[in-house]
């Protein structure tokens, strides 16, 4: 398994900032923040700009480019990310459900947008992953299944979030064994309690929360996962620099120590 960050735990500070300092927490790669409001790092209508400067920061760091972040399904945003994913060289773009809660046209629609849209990104040579999301029309086990059920296209995959599912009333241990066969990407973070939103970004750090992550990443293991695991912590914008790295070492080292237990490194 490659160990990275989402690059949004550094959203209110500049891209090169996210490089260096996961970089020398230890992580093996990184994944770019697309998402609008929470960072200026990979802004996808000016991306021709900013890919030089991402092939620079990688070269200089190290760090494997993971995955992109865009959360919005829009046909038109989508296809930008795609031809930035494709000239810097990211392979998953990771995407949020939309739609409502059960809702069943909700659901539909978005399994259709979403088989479209991994057939297009299949064109570019990428994967196109999506995650349950609370509050969303893929929330759960039951609603994730659906998609893999009726999506058949190999650039397809699952993005699977402990905290999401956990907040949905389910065990993420159970739930990734449940949803192993297509998943291709892993955010990763902790949650303490069951409420709408994770927490404070120190409180989803790796550890620091209710969910058995260790058992999370075994059954990864288990299953021969050798993918991305990207800590995804929302909410920081306002933070440190010094903030964001305490989080980003503290939740690397976890993840570590987890695939330590489990045998996988």
């Amino acid at each position: 398994m490659k160990l990275g960050a989402n690059s949004v735990l550094f959203g209110g500070h500049d891209m090169e900032t996210a490089f260096k300092y996961l970089a020398m927490a230890g992580d093996d790669g990184i994944e770019l923040s697309a998402i609008d409001g929470m960072s200026e790092h990979l802004v996808l209508d000016r991306w021709q700009e900013i890919a030089p400067e991402i092939k620079r920061l990688q070269a200089e760091y190290g760090l494997e480019l993971l995955a992109m972040e865009q959360p919005s399904r829009d046909p038109e945003r989508m296809e930008l990310a795609f031809q930035a994913a494709a000239e810097i060289g990211i392979p998953i773009i990771n995407c949020g459900p939309g739609g409502k809660t059960d809702d069943e046209q909700s659901l539909q629609e978005t399994i259709d947008s979403l088989g479209a849209l991994s057939d297009r990104a299949g064109t570019f040579g990428l994967t196109l992953c999506v995650k349950a999301h609370v509050g969303a029309c893929i929330y759960n086990t039951p609603t994730t299944l659906r998609a893999m059920e009726a999506i058949s296209s190999p650039s397809f995959g699952i993005d699977m979030d402990p905290s999401h599912i956990h907040r949905a009333g389910e065990n993420p241990v159970e739930a990734i064994a449940a949803v192993i066969s297509r998943v291709k990407h892993v955010h990763i973070r902790d949650c303490k309690g069951t409420q709408q939103n994770p927490g404070t970004p120190e409180m989803q750090a790796n550890g620091r929360g209710d969910i058995d992550l260790v058992g999370y990443l075994r059954v990864l293991h288990e299953n021969g996962y050798t993918g991305p695991v990207n800590l995804e912590i929302i909410g920081a914008k306002a933070y440190t620099v010094e903030q964001c790295c305490v989080i980003a070492a503290e939740s690397r080292g976890h993840m570590q120590a987890c695939l330590q237990a489990c045998g996988a490194r």
